[in-house]
């Protein structure tokens, strides 16, 4: 049973870094991440980590707008209805897998209006 919770920045890296371990071995996910928009990691994850701790933890450090990526990212490949849930299946899998507790619930709630806002703003 999964004890620790989304309330530390080490925490969430844990989970930032095990969630895309998911996601780049997803064949629904991994050719829109490494096909499309060619994520660099060592670029990238320190960027995803900064979100989660400033949406978890109230950090400043994330400074960027996620739609403008996102539209970019859609204008090359559509993102589907089916990308954002199965984003959003593998996002709770991995909460739920190792985190417990009042963050690890909230993260997943956010998740779940970030994929529903991401899916109607890219329509």
């Amino acid at each position: 049973m999964p004890s620790a919770d989304l309330d530390s920045r080490q925490n969430i890296e844990a989970f930032v870094d095990s969630f895309y371990q998911k996601m780049l071995a997803d064949p629904q996910l991994a050719p829109i991440f490494v096909d499309v928009a060619q994520i660099d990691l060592r670029e990238h994850l320190p960027h995803i980590k900064n979100y989660w701790c400033k949406l978890l933890l109230g950090e400043k450090d994330y400074q960027r707008h996620t739609m403008n990526i996102h539209r970019d990212l859609h204008s090359k490949r559509s993102l589907q209805a089916r990308d954002f849930q199965r984003w959003l299946a593998l996002f709770v899998a991995t909460v739920e897998e190792s985190f417990a507790g009042e963050r690890g619930e909230r993260a997943k709630k956010v998740a779940q209006t970030i994929a529903k806002n991401m899916e109607v703003a890219l329509e």
